[in-house]
This record gives C-alpha cells, structure tokens and sequence, in this order.
C-alpha cells in the first residue's frame, strides 16, 4: 500500500505471545509507511531497547506474565522513559473501565485484541498524526470531534459508557489492579512479588476491593466477570 508521506512510522511491540508478536510483524511489513524498531516479550526488554531504538508508537499489551511489570504501571513507566513516544495500548481485556483506566494514564488509544490487524493499522496511523483512537468509539483527531456529529457523538456515549456502565468504577488504580491479576487467576502472593509490595498491602487492597464490589469471595468475583458485569 502506498501513501503520500515518505516518513515512517516507527513501531516497537510487546507481547508476551510470540505468535501475536510474529503476526504483527508480518502484517506491518505489508506497509510502506511502517518500520518496525523493536519486538519485545517483556516490559523490562522494551525500556531497556528503546534505550537505542527509539519508536514513535509502542503497541503494549496491557496484561502480561506474572512476574513481569505491566498494566498502569508499565504505562507510567514508559511515559517516564520514552516520553516522546505514543503508547497504543493492545488488549484482551477491552471493557470501557479498562479502556477508560489507560487513556487516562496517558495511552493515546486502545485496540482490542479481537479486532482485525487492519483495524491496529488504522489506528496506529491515527495516532502518529496525532489523533486518539479508543475501542468502540469514533476515530478522530481531538480538534475533528463536534457532540453535533455522528463521530462525536459516539465519542460521547463510549465516555458515558465507561462512566456508567460497570461495576467496578469505584475502584481505586491500584484496587482495579490487584482486581485484573486476581483474574487472571493469580495469588495474592504472586500479586505482592510483582508489584514489590508486601502480602499484607496487596491483600488489603483486594479486600478493599471485593467490600467495594459488595463480593464476598473469589468464586462471586469471577462469576462477576463471566456475567460480563465487571472491567
């Protein structure tokens, strides 16, 4: 495909899958206007390589191994790190508090992973002109989106959407944190060695959590998100 700029759009990637990571290679060599820098497995292998491959977009994925630095605190750190870069973020969890959680530390837009890869094309061309891209709402650039319009009105009811719709809004950061790795079925010492927190924090902020969710075990959590009731 060609375009009009002869600029390239740097990419560096991370995913914890090698198949995803693969196909995204694949699918990106396919651009003209794309050069993909980086390929990374780990949030610690991205810092460090950006250190020497600087990218314009870094596509994150939002959840990763159980002993690996991910999530809000990835984000932030690499809002630190490469602050010249656009975080896009790549995900399995696509639920508006999610979604809303991200954009709000900093990620210029958030791409489910069930979508087309020509859908993440799209959006990473938004954003490296300077747009934001959200799951489920209107792909615009911020001084494109008038309430008045079809795009921003569906700016407008993702906003609504995320606001409004599930339970778990009331969560603290860190809450919907320790929340997501409970969920993805690991321990609260697990939970405590990956964000260097003690068992007793860790285990506050769960219990915290749950009494804020009005659950009283773990089984009512994930019965919770089977139902599609929570991020």
């Amino acid at each position: 495909m060609l375009h009009s700029s002869t600029k390239s759009i740097r990419i560096a990637i991370l995913d914890d899958h090698a198949i995803v990571r693969h196909g995204m290679t694949l699918r990106f060599a396919k651009e003209s206007d794309f050069d993909v820098v980086g390929v990374y497995a780990t949030g610690r292998e991205m810092i460090e390589g950006l250190r020497n491959a600087p990218a314009e977009i870094l596509l994150v994925d939002y959840s990763l191994g159980p002993t690996e630095i991910d999530g809000i605190n990835l984000l932030q750190v690499l809002k630190i790190k490469a602050p010249e870069s656009k975080i896009l973020v790549v995900s399995a969890h696509n639920n508006p508090a999610t979604v809303e959680l991200v954009m709000r530390a900093g990620a210029k837009g958030f791409v489910a992973k069930a979508d087309q890869l020509s859908t993440l094309v799209d959006a990473i061309r938004l954003v490296a002109a300077g747009g934001i891209y959200e799951e489920g709402a209107a792909t615009a650039l911020p001084d494109q989106v008038d309430a008045s319009t079809s795009a921003g009105k569906a700016v407008t009811d993702y906003v609504v959407a995320a606001d409004a719709g599930l339970k778990g809004q009331s969560l603290s950061p860190r809450e919907r944190e320790v929340i997501r790795c409970c969920l993805d079925g690991m321990s609260v010492i697990e939970i405590a060695k990956k964000f260097s927190k003690s068992r007793k924090t860790i285990s506050t902020q769960k219990q915290a959590a749950m009494s804020k969710l009005g659950l009283q075990s773990d089984s009512e959590l994930f019965a919770l998100r089977d139902r599609g009731e929570i991020f």
